[in-house]
């Protein structure tokens, strides 16, 4: 998940950084809560960092760290101690900076004096604002110098920033300091025993406004407006219990993360989207996005909806060579409020992605069983289209029956997959593949969204599209199963290169296509045996790329790392062949790496073997929290549930196959329609109360795409169930 014009990634953020999150802000601060200039560290709101230095000094002694705790995923407490600088070891000055991040910060600082005598103290908080843009930050290269101006005032301190006719401000409060040009400074004695307290504010400021949006001060014991959206979220997902607290912890953690990803398109307010991740990625990824929503439906579908709506309305409409822009296809990216000088093509947006367009009309047909009203989905129908068009007359280029991908530009990104490094398609003997590549899990894509507008175009009694539509679907599953196998290696290849020479290394792409059932019953077990070798898997997961390929890096980003949100989707296809223990191994991997990491899934984590590492070894620069990570324990979890709706049929299913190790699992308050249900699962048993009219519990799995379809074929019964 790479920015548009850059095939690398972010530089690392440093041992022990801290990254808050709420919407589109975000705080990264080193440990014991600075903001330090040299570190791609900053307070963020809408991509521009209005805080390039925040760092607290007491009688000139920066803070020794201690800890740092994240309350919720928008608030952090730091404690720290002052150094003694008559060199004995031990402080009686102790710090605490509890911080909230919003449309701007929060920051309460607290001094604890421990010793029995009072403690003269000089507080400073050193400030400045570049008011770079993300993508500045993250890639180390500051190309703008802003017209800068200072204006301390009696509480206050402003910061104007003027670039090529653009004013970004900030406005710092800090009630009872000396306000400067460069920091504010308190002069307190701290008693004997007791403690000083003060709390400042950040937030952005636009043209002939105060503020952007104020940053409240609650009353006290009240709740801010960050606690209030939390609870609201809270009030609306279903309550996990779980025998093993362990996978409990991350389960709701997941759903803490999902919350504070959760962003409004500033157009339609009422589209709640799922941000990418934090810290680089808090926007809208068409890929990332639509996976992330795939995967939180059974926690909230509103989401997925939500995002859907949002990409309708940036669906492609022209030619755009610089933006990648094409009529009918879903964005890879879009930006709330990059400067347009930066971004590719003078645009906030670029479409340089070739899974986005087929994901948004399968991702489409999943939010079509989830209850929502039929003209709801019906007005999504004709984007659903356009995205299908987008697929015959632009996404196959040469017209072989297979979606490929070139870029249109120098800037745009080289792979356009989910694997977009710059080397993240290779031969097994380490060449890379040369464009216009065909991958194979988009050629996954592309027949389940086949699949879904043909079910919803039977469904609604439009025989002719979803007869052609399937004839379609089962062409391109018969050409994949043809040309993308490899008898003599036994799996599938990565790709099919620009000579449509199958790309022959081993990778975990052809995991993903068994979730969309493109992959040949007689091949599958020989697919899950090559997923489940040494090679492949880690003991953590699936790796991207086997360690027996040349190009094989277990500290690459794509080249033999470990994708929690691959391994998710991984599971979920050996599930649909009836590879049961597999994936049972797969999903209690990842949840024991969360151990690790406080119950979080990181963006991705090392490859190295767990023999040789008995912990997950972290990836430098992985996001956390990221949005396909957060939902990939949900996704595991409901995998082994087997648990799916189609509402509109009345069905909600469960079979659970839940290993020993995770105990019984009890839920309440989760969304099927209209209502809400309550399941309990017991030794693998489980039972459903509180289902909405209409709708009734099934043993087994959810029937299939193809399997729906194939009541509309002449001659055929309907199956089961």
């Amino acid at each position: 998940m790479a920015g548009w014009n850059a095939d690398t990634a972010a530089g690392p953020l440093g041992s022990g950084a801290v990254t808050l999150v709420e919407g589109s802000s975000f705080c990264i601060s080193l440990a014991n809560g600075d903001i330090q200039p040299g570190h791609p560290h900053g307070l963020f709101v809408q991509d521009t960092r209005i805080l390039s230095r925040w760092s607290l000094t007491v009688n000139g002694q920066p803070l020794e760290p201690l800890a740092a705790e994240t309350k919720e995923p928008f608030r952090a407490l730091f404690a720290g101690r002052v150094p003694r600088s008559d060199g004995y070891a031990d402080s009686p000055l102790i710090v605490e900076r509890l911080r909230e991040v919003g449309a701007g910060l929060l920051e309460n600082i607290t001094i604890r004096n421990f010793s029995v005598n009072p403690v003269e103290c000089v507080v400073r908080i050193g400030i400045e604002a570049d008011f770079a843009d993300l993508f500045e930050v993250k890639e180390a290269r500051l190309e703008r110098r802003w017209d800068e101006t200072r204006h301390p005032g009696d509480v206050s301190l402003n910061i104007r920033g003027v670039w090529e006719g653009i004013r970004k401000e900030v406005i710092v409060t800090a009630p009872g300091a000396d306000v400067g040009p460069d920091a504010v400074t308190y002069r307190t004695v701290v008693p004997r025993q007791g403690h000083w307290t003060t709390s400042l504010t950040v937030v952005p400021a636009s043209e002939g406004e105060d503020t952007l949006a104020p940053f409240l001060h609650p009353e006290a014991g009240g709740l801010s407006p960050r606690d209030m959206r939390r609870q609201e979220w809270v009030r609306k997902i279903p309550v996990v219990q779980v025998g093993n607290h362990v996978i409990e912890r991350t389960l709701r953690r997941s759903y803490d993360d999902l919350g504070a990803l959760r962003i409004e398109d500033p157009a339609h307010p009422e589209h709640v989207v799922v941000a990418a991740g934090a810290p680089w990625f808090m926007t809208l990824f068409g890929r990332d996005s639509l996976w992330a929503s795939e995967m939180s439906l059974p926690v909230d579908p509103s989401l997925a909806l939500g995002t859907l709506q949002t990409l309708a309305d940036h669906q492609g409409k022209v030619v755009d060579e610089m933006s990648e822009e094409e009529p009918g296809k879903i964005l890879h990216e879009v930006r709330l409020d990059v400067s347009s000088g930066l971004a590719l093509g003078g645009k906030s947006t670029y479409y340089g992605s070739v899974d986005a367009t087929p994901l948004f009309v399968s991702v489409l047909g999943s939010v079509s069983r989830w209850g929502f009203a039929s003209e709801t989905i019906a007005a999504l129908l004709p984007h659903a289209d356009r995205a299908l068009a987008w697929i015959e007359e632009y996404g196959d280029k040469d017209g072989d029956g297979f979606v490929e991908y070139q870029r249109l530009n120098e800037r745009g990104l080289i792979n356009q997959g989910w694997k977009d490094s710059w080397d993240g398609v290779n031969f097994a003997d380490g060449t890379l593949a040369e464009p216009p590549i065909a991958l194979c899990e988009v050629q996954a894509y592309v027949y389940d969204a086949y699949m879904a507008r043909a079910w919803m175009a039977f469904d609604a009694g439009d025989a002719a599209l979803g007869t052609e539509l399937t004839e379609r679907a089962e062409r391109l599953k018969e050409q994949f199963n043809e040309r993308f196998w490899l008898p003599d290696r036994g799996y599938y290849a990565i790709a099919l290169d620009g000579g449509k020479k199958p790309v022959d290394a081993c990778a975990s792409n052809m995991g993903q296509c068994l979730w969309f059932g493109i992959v040949d019953k007689d091949r599958a077990p020989l697919v899950a045996e090559r997923l489940m070798s040494p090679e492949m898997f880690s003991g953590w997961g699936v790796r991207t790329l086997a360690s027996d390929m040349a190009a094989y890096n277990p500290a690459s980003y794509h080249n033999g790392s470990v994708w929690p949100h691959d391994n998710a989707v991984i599971a979920a296809g050996l599930m649909r062949y009836g590879f049961v223990e597999e994936a049972q191994r797969i999903a209690t991997a990842l949840l024991e790496a969360a151990e690790y990491s406080e119950g979080r899934l990181p963006e991705l984590f090392c490859g190295f073997d767990r023999e040789h590492f008995a912990e997950p070894v972290a990836y430098p620069t992985a996001c956390s929290p990221q949005a396909w990570a957060a939902t990939a324990p949900i996704m595991l979890v409901t995998s082994l549930l087997r648990y799916d709706a189609h509402v509109s049929r009345g069905g909600l299913w469960m079979d659970p196959v839940l290993p020993e190790a995770f105990g019984d699992l009890h839920i309440s308050n989760a969304p099927v329609g209209r209502g809400r249900v309550t399941i309990d699962v017991t030794d693998s048993t489980a039972s459903v109360t509180g289902l909405p009219d209409g709708v009734t519990f099934h043993r087994g799995h959810r029937p299939w795409l193809t399997e729906l379809v194939d009541q509309f074929k002449p001659h055929q019964q309907a199956p089961q169930g």
